[in-house]
């Protein structure tokens, strides 16, 4: 099966574009690739999604063939309200995937934003300002939790948080909810956790097993039942400028997030389903 024929299921989803942030302030954990295939599996799913390169290092960017000479536009000129955000839309090889690229420069706008007026509704009032012709935003958040993550969290409808399994795991992610809730709380009303997905899963080792029980005990179903495995070829992709999905669709790394989309999906037409039933 290609990945144009792969089909993650029926139903309707919400007209309305939904925002997801990809966010967790540990480095090392796979968010920067799980937000690259997630955003491919959607878009396999037939799905129109926009992936947004938050991140200074430009690793989604790079993920996706997007090399640095070609970003002239990116998302700190969205962030600085140089740019609107639709000028930094570029076209990837995977149909109805798109992205706004990163730029270094992302390193400096923490400084730079911080006596600026809605400091923290920058990429929210940009997302909201433009007519965007997607179902789905996928933000790709940096492993800190500063001005950029925060303002990932204000435009964001949810939150989805990857989880290394590691001893020290459960530490880092409390701390991340807590911020969750303050934003919430404070800045951000709508904001939900969409869910944790368990990443670098090895089944040969019993501390991966362990670290799942823990997180699975803790938080329930916030917890997706799909897990990543470790998987040299979600290591290759990259280099290749390809997504997983693209470079080797039937290894099992690319298998697990084909399964993590549908997962996202269901919640999501659940979450459709219950805003209609409301209104």
């Amino acid at each position: 099966m290609s990945l144009a024929e792969n089909s993650l299921g029926d139903g309707d989803l919400p007209h309305d574009m939904r925002i997801i942030a990809v966010a967790n302030q540990k480095g090392g954990v796979g968010k920067t690739t799980t937000a690259v295939n997630l955003a491919t599996a959607i878009a396999a799913a037939g799905e129109r999604v926009l992936l947004i390169d938050f991140d200074p290092q430009g690793n989604a960017s790079t993920g996706l063939g997007i090399m640095r000479p070609s970003r002239t536009v990116t998302s700190y000129e969205v962030l600085a309200g140089e740019q609107p955000i639709g000028a930094a839309v570029v076209a990837t090889t995977v149909p109805r995937l798109s992205l706004v690229p990163a730029s270094v420069e992302l390193v400096g706008a923490e400084l730079e934003l911080v006596n600026a007026e809605r400091r923290e509704y920058r990429l929210a009032d940009a997302l909201r300002n433009a007519a965007l012709p997607y179902d789905f935003v996928l933000i790709d958040c940096p492993p800190s939790l500063g001005l950029l993550t925060l303002n990932a969290l204000c435009a964001a409808d949810a939150v989805l948080v990857p989880l290394q399994c590691e001893f020290y795991a459960l530490e880092g992610l409390s701390h991340l909810l807590k911020t969750i809730e303050r934003v919430k709380r404070h800045l951000n009303p709508v904001l939900e956790i969409q869910g944790v997905v368990l990443t670098m899963y090895d089944k040969r080792n019993n501390l991966s097993d362990l670290v799942a029980a823990d997180v699975r005990e803790h938080f329930g179903d916030k917890v997706y039942d799909t897990v990543i495995p470790r998987n040299v070829r979600i290591s290759e992709a990259p280099s290749h400028g390809k997504p997983v999905l693209l470079y080797d669709f039937r290894s099992p790394g690319a298998q697990a997030y084909v399964h993590l989309a549908s997962e996202v999906l269901r919640r999501e037409r659940a979450i459709a389903q219950n805003n209609r039933m409301r209104s």
